[in-house]
């Protein structure tokens, strides 16, 4: 089924707002960490380059994903969204393990004077900037469930932490100024930025194992398949039917669902399936935007 041109061209703007706003804060940290010798705004504009590199490539994507299923392509284009969100999770990996072992190196000799107020003023503007960027993402992906704005929209809200974070953090020292903390500040900024790297690390992570399952077409994780269960299970318990079977698998954004019943009887009555299937169809358009659903039954081969 082909999505509405409305809906990708939502998508579409969702993704440039993610964008537009990479760019800016990717020009503005370049500048804060050229001028400050920041090793945590530096870890904020490599980590934020690499994500603006990455939308751009999202962008081109978002018209092959609505297009429909075939023979050659029983899925249709909808793994290329997995496959991109490993890709995505690897390189971000990478980056973040490589300014870890940066910033320990740096430690290790001596450490580094920074802008301290300078740096936490900057933050402070930058986690503004980030929840007005979140807010307009979640507004344009209300009607999408786009898998792609869903990341953009965690990976603003680590921004946003991070960036609140570093502005608390950077601050400190304007307040303390005791003997044993003015020896530690030399070592404050690459602290910071490992823990930042440290506090990043996790996201991506997920992203790679959930990719990773929905490319070789594992069942999704336990929580969607419980939900899935919930939904569907009570209904078919009301029409007599318990023998059941699940199998659900995601690719991408969307969700298949193939429930297999267990029939006691020889005759089945396709009309009674039909309003059956529907009806669990609009139950679960209450939870899911994005799915395919069939209800079968379980025929099994006897020798």
């Amino acid at each position: 089924m082909h999505a509405p041109k409305r809906q990708i061209k939502t998508e579409k703007r969702a993704m440039n707002i993610s964008l537009t706003g990479g760019i800016l804060f990717v020009a503005l940290e370049v500048i804060m960490a050229f001028v400050t010798r920041s090793q945590a705004v530096l870890l904020d504009a490599v980590y934020d380059g690499v994500e603006l590199f990455m939308i751009l490539i999202s962008i081109s994507l978002i018209p092959l994903l609505y297009r429909p299923s075939n023979e050659k392509h029983p899925f249709g284009y909808l793994q290329l969204e997995s496959l991109f969100v490993v890709i995505k999770g690897f390189m971000m990996v990478a980056v973040t393990i490589g300014l870890i072992m940066n910033n320990v190196e740096i430690a290790l000799h001596g450490g580094r004077h920074v802008a301290f107020g300078q740096i936490a003023y900057f933050e402070l503007f930058a986690t503004v900037l980030s929840v007005i960027i979140i807010v307009l993402l979640n507004k344009r992906n209300r009607s999408l469930s786009s898998r792609l704005v869903d990341m953009e929209i965690q990976e603003w809200k680590i921004d946003a932490c991070a960036s609140l974070g570093m502005s608390l953090a950077f601050f400190l020292p304007a307040f303390l100024t005791a003997d044993w903390f003015v020896a530690f500040t030399p070592y404050l900024d690459q602290v910071i930025a490992i823990v930042l790297s440290v506090f990043m690390l996790p996201t991506p992570i997920r992203a790679i194992i959930t990719g990773l399952r929905d490319l070789f077409l594992l069942a999704p994780e336990e929580e969607t398949v419980e939900s899935v269960k919930q939904i569907v299970t009570p209904i078919l318990e009301q029409h007599g039917y318990h023998q059941l079977y699940y199998d659900i698998v995601r690719t991408g954004r969307k969700l298949w669902i193939s429930v297999y019943i267990t029939f006691e009887k020889d005759l089945v009555s396709i009309r009674r399936f039909q309003a059956l299937q529907s009806l669990i169809i609009r139950e679960l358009a209450k939870e899911y935007q994005d799915f395919y659903f069939e209800l079968l039954p379980d025929i099994e081969f006897e020798e």
